[in-house]
């Protein structure tokens, strides 16, 4: 219980932390979001219109501690401010619509990559030394792939030349949008290609990390002891050998599982799919900084979040976690 607690105060101070670097860091860089947007007019703009947006923004001479403790309040309802590409549009009305299509994209082929691999990287380590070695090479040969070279060579095999699959969007515009057939079905037809770019991009690399940690692992004592109580193979593999091998994949997948809200933004780009990845890429471009700013901050806050469910795992598959010395 002690260590969940110390971990959980340090985790409330980085959070604390990256919410208030979120806060200083564009109010320590030259110039504003107000003073972009008449740029962009080219200085066409009345001075009474200049002073709403300001106050729009939120940009005013209050002092820094006031300003932050309005700030505070204002994430607190749930305000991260307005979108100058999408001016007067909300920025977490923005992300919001954007989460659903990175969580449902992104989030469910890490979470497939990470068992499909972690699957295999077991497998592969408890036949070791037999013709399962020579899966190795491949596995390699996939993991060194470019992310973006394989994701393009899809489009080009499987969008372009054979036309199977769609290979931009997330559905077809032509299809209301809703809990119909035709919907699902063009959704689930676009998320073909970066689904299965994803994976293959990635599931390699968990096989292989695995079942490095599970040889070493079989080689420890507590194994040896497993196997000479006569216990099951299965036992010995999934019990002894796999539960205490899997702890270094369980801080990468948390680690992966965090950054799925920052969206794969190559796949995103390539494929055109409306995700927080693919936003965040649109923000830079149109140099929206409320919206970098705001997507930044759900994105740190993401992997806090993800970090602190890991350690919690963490007690239930290390009992010297639970120590409280």
């Amino acid at each position: 219980m002690k260590y969940l607690l110390r971990k959980l105060a340090l985790y409330v101070f980085i959070a604390w932390a990256a919410i208030t670097l979120n806060f200083l860091v564009p109010r320590l860089m030259p110039g504003d979001p107000v003073g972009l947007l008449v740029n962009k007019l080219h200085g066409n703009i009345d001075p009474q219109a200049i002073a709403a947006l300001r106050k729009a923004f939120g940009l005013t001479d209050k002092p820094i501690i006031s300003q932050y403790g309005d700030y505070l309040v204002n994430l607190a309802h749930g305000d991260l401010g307005l979108s100058i590409s999408n001016y007067p549009v909300p920025v977490s009305q923005i992300v919001a619509g954007a989460l659903p299509w990175t969580l449902g994209l992104v989030g469910l082929t890490t979470v497939i990559s990470f068992f499909v691999g972690t699957g295999i990287g077991i497998w592969l380590a408890w036949r070791r030394g037999s013709w399962t070695d020579g899966i190795v090479p491949a596995m390699t040969f996939f993991s060194a792939i470019p992310y973006f070279w394989l994701a393009l060579i899809l489009v080009l095999i499987f969008g372009v030349t054979l036309g199977l699959v769609p290979i931009s969007d997330a559905y077809d515009t032509t299809f209301q949008p809703g809990l119909n057939g035709p919907f699902i079905g063009s959704v689930l037809q676009h998320a073909i290609l970066p689904a299965v770019t994803i994976i293959l991009a990635s599931f390699a690399g968990w096989a292989l990390g695995m079942r490095n940690m599970m040889v070493t692992t079989l080689g420890e004592d507590y194994v040896s002891l497993a196997e000479a109580k006569g216990l099951r193979q299965r036992t010995v593999m999934v019990r002894y050998a796999a539960r205490n091998a899997i702890l270094p994949s369980i801080t990468s997948f948390a680690l992966s599982l965090g950054a799925v809200v920052g969206g794969s933004i190559l796949t995103e780009v390539i494929f055109n799919y409306p995700g927080v990845g693919y936003t965040l890429f649109l923000a830079v471009q149109s140099q929206d900084f409320p919206l970098m700013q705001g997507e930044f901050l759900i994105i740190s806050l993401t992997v806090i979040l993800a970090n602190l469910l890991a350690d919690i795992v963490y007690i239930f598959l290390d009992p010297r976690t639970r120590s409280d010395n």
